[in-house]
Formats: structure tokens, C-alpha cells, sequence
């Protein structure tokens, strides 16, 4: 992505007040909604003795922690330090940018839907949030479109990994 893409995107939110309040709430209810679910799922598998709530807790961590060691280790810069922007939505945060942890903790929960939950649709449910979270992080201005990607990947292929191989 080119600063002039950069720019395209984010300056219409920017530069509008009630555009980039709306990209910050989009960004809190989409990750709110799928961060309420998993341990809703995980209290329902508990309340139902399932033996498959002790995989659907060490899947995601598991994952999790691979994944913030290696976005450590890479520690990718944001868009708002590469092209010295301010993003839509207030952020700080200095590097650790690929691959997105939060687009890639919504794919690993939407996997952990599909592979425990008995009603599969809401783990297609929560993948189309993923997908809208994505698009939301881009615009938003704290991640490039590759993170977002990767993310989503990795959390696709961790998921399936710890399920269903």
C-alpha cells in the first residue's frame, strides 16, 4: 500500500468526525460481539460437560501465544508510523502490526465455533465478522491490508490444525 492509498482510504473518515465515530464503534461491537461469544460458548460446553471445552480453551491459547511471539519477532510497523498519519481511531501503539491479533483471534474463535459448537452457523456467523473487522482495522488506519490477511490466515490454519488434523 502507497501513502497516496493510505490516504484515500483513511481522509474521508479522518476528516469527518461522525465517519471516524462510526469506524471506532463498528471496530468495538464487531470485536465486543465475537469477544462475548467465545466464552459464552466455552460457559455452554461447561455447563453441558462437554469434553471438548478443554480443547476449545487450549486451541486459541495456544495459538495465541505462538502468534504474539512471532508478531513480536517481526514486529512490522502500522500504517500511521510508515506514512507519519494520524489513524481514524485513536492508537499508539508502536509496532506489532503483522499479523493483526485481533482479526486473527476472530478467525481462531470462529474455527472453534465450527469444530465444537452444535449449531455450525454461528461459527459462519462469526467468520463474516471477522471478514467486517478486517475491512474495519484497514480503514481504520492501525493495519495494513496484509496484516489483516495474515491474520485471518493464521488464525483459519491454527484452527484447523488444532481440530480437526
Amino acid at each position: 500500500m502507497t501513502k497516496e492509498t493510505y490516504i484515500r482510504i483513511t481522509e474521508p473518515l479522518r476528516s469527518n468526525p461522525k465517519r471516524a465515530a462510526m469506524i471506532h464503534i463498528c471496530n468495538r461491537i464487531l470485536t465486543g460481539l465475537v469477544f462475548v461469544s467465545y466464552p459464552a460458548l466455552l460457559l455452554w460446553l461447561f455447563r453441558n460437560q462437554e469434553q471438548s471445552l478443554i480443547k476449545a480453551i487450549l486451541v486459541p491459547f495456544n495459538s495465541f501465544i505462538i502468534l504474539t511471539t512471532f508478531r513480536n519477532l517481526v514486529n512490522a510497523k502500522r500504517p500511521y508510523e510508515v506514512f507519519d498519519i494520524p489513524p481514524v481511531i485513536a492508537k499508539d501503539t508502536r509496532g506489532r502490526s503483522f499479523p493483526s491479533r485481533h482479526v486473527f483471534s476472530v478467525f481462531i474463535i470462529a474455527m472453534t465455533f465450527f469444530a465444537v459448537c452444535p449449531v455450525p452457523v454461528l461459527g459462519g456467523i462469526i467468520f463474516v465478522l471477522g471478514i467486517l473487522l478486517a475491512v474495519v482495522r484497514v480503514f481504520a488506519g492501525v493495519h495494513f491490508p496484509k496484516d489483516v490477511i495474515a491474520g485471518a490466515i493464521f488464525g483459519i490454519a491454527a484452527g484447523y490444525i488444532g481440530y480437526f488434523l
